[in-house]
């Protein structure tokens, strides 16, 4: 398995720190609105890692946080009058729904920056007591960046603008523009705040992934975690902060590797609230199948920035089809064993640090050929059983072929029209249970005209909305 280092800038030998187990970090969201197309791709990115991971017999612990207490959050329960829990409760259930709708497995851990304080608390007095932090005269507390020798080493950059670094007002008592802060202390009493021996206040953004982290996994002397992954904005200075702090309390760096996925734009434009283009998942979902979805915005490879088109979409779906239709062909039927040339060239795609573009060409060599050879011998058994567990194998790779094909085919047609063709369907059954093959020929061919072709089969008439 060769992983592209972000920090390294090239690909790497992935070399785990424990034989035959991955340990995965990966930044989630921030939970005060809902997930938007940026959420998605970085979710769809690391779910093919740790499948891919998983299918090479890795054992794979992955955490996937999320931030329940923020200025963002804070500020929307002060708009809404809600309770900070009902907000992020909502908001982390809203997430995990639409991430199942595409697909993307759940995490083994889940952590909350609200359960994780003590860890956090623990932290930053290490980092107070080793000389790397500081607590100014309101009780925030920063971290000391002239202290680490190696500040910048992940991101090969360092930024002067205070804002970007820290998310708190400007204060003459920070040492450098540069520090970043550990703890806010609580301004006034209407604040939601936590008692800590440095002072009542919240955590700061960059400190909770770091305590998580020391939290939930055994490392090495060298290393807490194989992999940390998250978007391309996130390297700085998100990660650079997280792997400072975590640098001087542990004296081990955070992580072996450090993985990023590329951005997504919206029609050319980087996606952007302040661009008024923040496409929310939620939106996409109602208007397509999450597994459409997710084999679109998995068809690009995972570091470049992907470009968010309707028109696109609608022609990565066709792409997608041409699965489903040869499994229409092969069904119903009992799968037998992968074809080991097919696993073997899947799995060394997907081992080139993800490279989805020759994973898709080996599925569509592999449904050319099945088709052919199904067009030579229509009653091969043997064939059908073979390519019904390749499917099943994309499955479990890549997270699609996974559905019922003419369930699949029957996604896009509203209940009014389902049950229209229910009743259809039915007075067929009846017709022809009466020798009446006029009507039934008739009722067939309002189908066809209606967009729905229909198979009878040994299990029921079946059927599917034509393209």
């Amino acid at each position: 398995m060769h992983i592209y280092d972000s920090v390294q800038k090239t690909k790497l030998l992935f070399e785990p720190i424990h034989k035959g187990k991955v340990s995965i970090y990966v930044c989630g969201p921030t939970v005060y609105d809902d997930a938007h197309l940026g959420h998605a791709r970085s979710a769809l990115a690391f779910d093919l890692l740790t499948r891919t991971f998983k299918s090479l017999n890795y054992t794979v612990t992955l955490a996937k946080n999320f931030t329940d207490i923020d200025d963002k959050i804070i500020k929307k329960v002060q708009q809404s009058g809600k309770s900070m829990e009902e907000i992020t409760s909502f908001y982390i259930a809203r997430y995990l729904e639409e991430m199942d709708a595409l697909g993307v497995q759940r995490a083994d851990l889940e952590p909350k920056a609200t359960e994780s304080l003590r860890a956090i608390e623990a932290m930053i007095q290490t980092l107070l007591d080793k000389d790397f932090a500081y607590r100014i005269s309101n009780g925030d507390v920063y971290f000391d960046t002239s202290k680490d020798r190696h500040y910048g080493s992940i991101s090969h950059q360092v930024s002067e603008d205070d804002e970007n670094q820290s998310r708190v007002a400007h204060t003459e008592e920070k040492r450098s523009p540069k520090d970043f802060a550990l703890w806010k202390a609580c301004k006034n009493e209407e604040e939601i705040c936590f008692k800590t021996a440095f002072s009542t206040g919240r955590p700061g953004w960059h400190i909770e992934c770091s305590a998580m982290i020391e939290k939930h996994f055994s490392g090495t002397e060298n290393y807490s975690i194989d992999i940390h992954g998250g978007g391309a904005d996130l390297l700085f200075p998100h990660h650079e902060n997280e792997a400072a702090q975590s640098r001087c309390a542990t004296g081990h760096e955070l992580a072996k590797y450090w993985m990023h996925n590329g951005f997504v734009q919206i029609d050319g434009e980087k996606m952007s609230k302040s661009l008024g283009n923040s496409f929310f998942l939620k939106d996409a979902l109602a208007l397509y199948d999450g597994e459409v979805l997710r084999f679109y915005l998995n068809s690009v490879h995972y570091r470049n920035d992907f470009n968010f088109s309707e028109e696109e979409l609608k022609l990565s779906k066709k792409r997608l089809d041409k699965i489903y239709r040869l499994k229409k062909r092969v069904s119903p039927g009992t799968a037998s064993t992968v074809n080991q040339t097919f696993k073997t060239l899947l799995l060394n795609a997907m081992s080139d640090d993800l490279n989805i573009s020759i994973a898709l060409a080996v599925i569509d060599e592999m449904l050319a050929v099945t088709n052919e050879m199904l067009d030579s011998d229509p009653q091969n058994k043997v064939l059908k059983k073979e390519c019904l567990a390749n499917i099943a194998f994309i499955d479990t790779l890549l997270g699609f072929g996974g559905k019922e094909p003419f369930s699949y085919f029957q996604i896009g047609v509203d209940e009014t029209l389902k049950q229209k063709i229910t009743r259809m369907l039915q007075e067929r059954s009846e017709a022809k249970k009466i020798k009446d093959f006029a009507r039934s020929d008739a009722i067939r061919d309002e189908l066809t005209e209606l967009g729905i072709s229909i198979m009878d089969t040994s299990e029921g008439t079946l059927w599917e909305k034509l393209s």
